[in-house]
């Protein structure tokens, strides 16, 4: 772990080796000015000299030393928090990437308000062990290791009573820090879960105020509020054992060197004034223990929030490219499923040998039961998972033999719950195609029968759509989610119940541009209402996991089955 947090360290090795020089100078500063008292006591006085101009070069000296104690302050200060804020960025920046790389198995084994309090809480605890962790530990064991050796020189017996009494705390120390890692991690896990749940609440506000859940959304957060209450109490318990007891052996360090001192004061082997500069030593070695152990907290925050991003950043995409994937470029767009099965999870299995092809241009609809497994066909095409067996060609090659991002390209999307971004209509448009002029953007909304209504808005195409298209209707924003496939002009299209949650007129409007939109293009349809999908060439109905009738609407009617009795019912209704 500690391997992997060093390479972060790489980009900025010029900024870190300068942090840590301007560390290693701000504590030789510190370590010379009793050495400089001790000489002015023992040695310049006692000699008879001038003491007062030795002094003032002395002072001049000190002035120079603090002089540059303070620009390395300043560096340590600013340049090092700096340091930290471009790891910081790097790590977040890689996380969001990775983020985007892994597969939607991840996102349905995952909350969302967990993964943002990785992005953001998680890195900033990071940052902040990045820039204090090397400085401190520098900076204390300097100190720490340069007044072991100056006390030493002053009495060595007296140095080793109060090392036995550092070795003591250090062990007392890695034995607190096991203990409260495991709370620290636990303290992560629960604050996410509060974002989480406040995520959650957030986006289905309307929901709640509907079925006045207010009530309901109080508890589970006061729930997630009081585990992490808990949680944050125990590790406040932990710390205040941690440092209560470390300030007993601080105290402690005074009461051996007083009893020490004195005892070898009166045998002789101690002086007044070594007794003296013993003490102002004692003072700047309990100094750096007292930084080391303020210290734990970050190093706990920042450990615990490290191991969290990688364990994310060491999760694997379970669909990737294959090795030499080659570009698509759909040539006639035909389509085979062969012997596809397919499990979220195993061994449940969702599909179970999954055979059809479609030919270049076609049209097929797939109909059945809510979850008999549609738009799970559907979803293995673009590979947004992967088939537990069986394969699925375009144009006669196996679609793992091609780069995902342009099997993706070659495939438009239209889901019946549309996304819309933060932003602007035109945003929104453009994003099926980023490089779109204006007058392309334009066009696609005429053919997504939009346009019109957009000269209606004050702002037109600028128009803020608010969170999640909130200024939309339900058909205003399917109108866009068209637009967006318009403009990307894909080869091959999927409709995922594009027009199941829409009124007549919309559904109209709707319904004649996805007609226009499907023209030339193999298109798979998923429909509920089984009257928008007459026309389709093949109409294939699953049920179970299976394709358990296949054919055009007439031969389906006659057939007499699945199809024709939910046919049946929906004109009935």
């Amino acid at each position: 772990m500690l391997k992997k947090f060093i390479n972060y360290y790489k980009p900025y090795k010029a900024l870190f080796l300068a942090d840590l020089f301007c560390a290693v100078i701000v504590s030789g500063v510190d370590l010379a000015f009793p050495q400089i008292l001790r000489y002015i006591t023992l040695d310049l006085i006692p000699s008879g000299s001038t003491v007062l101009n030795t002094v003032v070069y002395i002072a001049i000296v000190l002035l120079l030393f603090y002089g540059v104690k303070l620009f390395c302050q300043y560096f340590i200060t600013s340049w090092g928090h700096i340091m930290g804020a471009r790891m910081e960025g790097d790590m977040r920046r890689q996380l969001f990437y990775h983020y985007q790389k892994l597969s939607f198995s991840y996102y349905d084994r995952n909350n969302s308000g967990e993964m943002v309090s990785k992005l953001v809480s998680d890195l900033f605890d990071i940052s902040e062990f990045a820039h204090h962790g090397p400085e401190n530990i520098i900076i204390s064991l300097l100190k720490i290791i340069g007044s072991l050796i100056l006390l030493s020189l002053i009495n060595w017996q007296i140095t080793l009573i109060l090392a036995s009494i550092v070795i003591i705390m250090i062990i007392f120390s890695l034995f607190m820090n096991k203990r409260m890692r495991s709370i620290f991690t636990a303290n992560r896990k629960r604050i996410a879960g509060i974002n989480a749940r406040v995520q959650d609440s957030l986006l289905g506000i309307k929901v709640i105020k509907s079925f006045t859940g207010e009530a309901i959304e109080h508890n589970k957060f006061d729930h997630a509020n009081d585990a992490f209450l808990e949680t944050k109490s125990e590790s406040y318990r932990a710390m205040g054992v941690y440092h209560s007891i470390n300030s007993f052996f601080q105290g402690l360090l005074y009461v051996a060197a007083l009893i020490s001192g004195a005892f070898f004061l009166t045998t002789g082997s101690l002086n007044a004034v070594e007794f003296a500069m013993y003490f102002i030593y004692i003072g700047i070695f309990i100094s750096p223990i007292e930084i080391l152990v303020n210290f734990t907290e970050t190093f706990q925050r920042g450990f615990s929030g490290f191991k969290r991003f990688i364990d994310v950043i060491e999760t694997e995409p379970e669909v990737q490219d294959a090795k030499n994937a080659k570009e698509l470029v759909v040539s006639e767009g035909a389509i085979t499923y062969k012997d596809v099965c397919f499990a979220y999870e195993k061994p449940l299995e969702v599909l179970n040998g999954i055979n059809f092809q479609i030919e270049s241009g076609k049209t097929v609809a797939f109909v059945g039961p809510s979850g008999g497994g549609k738009t799970t066909v559907c979803s293995l095409l673009p590979r947004f998972y992967e088939p537990t067996s069986g394969e699925i060609l375009i144009d006669g090659v196996n679609i793992k033999e091609f780069s995902i991002a342009s099997l993706r390209r070659a495939i438009g999307v239209v889901q019946q719950d549309t996304y819309i971004f933060y932003g602007s209509i035109r945003e929104n448009i453009a994003y099926g195609n980023p490089n779109a002029s204006d007058d392309e953007i334009e066009k696609a909304a005429k053919m997504a029968n939009l346009h019109e209504f957009i000269l209606t808005l004050q702002d037109r195409y600028d128009t803020f759509v608010g969170e999640r298209g909130a200024k939309l209707s339900g058909g205003q924003k399917q109108r866009i989610s068209i637009a967006r496939v318009f403009l990307k002009n894909p080869k091959i299209l999927i409709l995922d119940e594009a027009t199941s949650a829409l009124d007549n007129e919309n559904e109209s409007l709707i319904q004649h541009a996805l007609n226009e939109l499907a023209k030339n293009r193999t298109t798979i349809v998923i429909a509920h209402r089984l009257s928008t999908i007459r026309h389709a060439d093949i109409i294939m109905t699953v049920d179970n996991g299976k394709i358990v009738e296949s054919g055009t609407h007439d031969e389906l009617m006659k057939l007499n089955g699945l199809y024709a009795k939910y046919y049946a019912l929906q004109i009935e209704k």
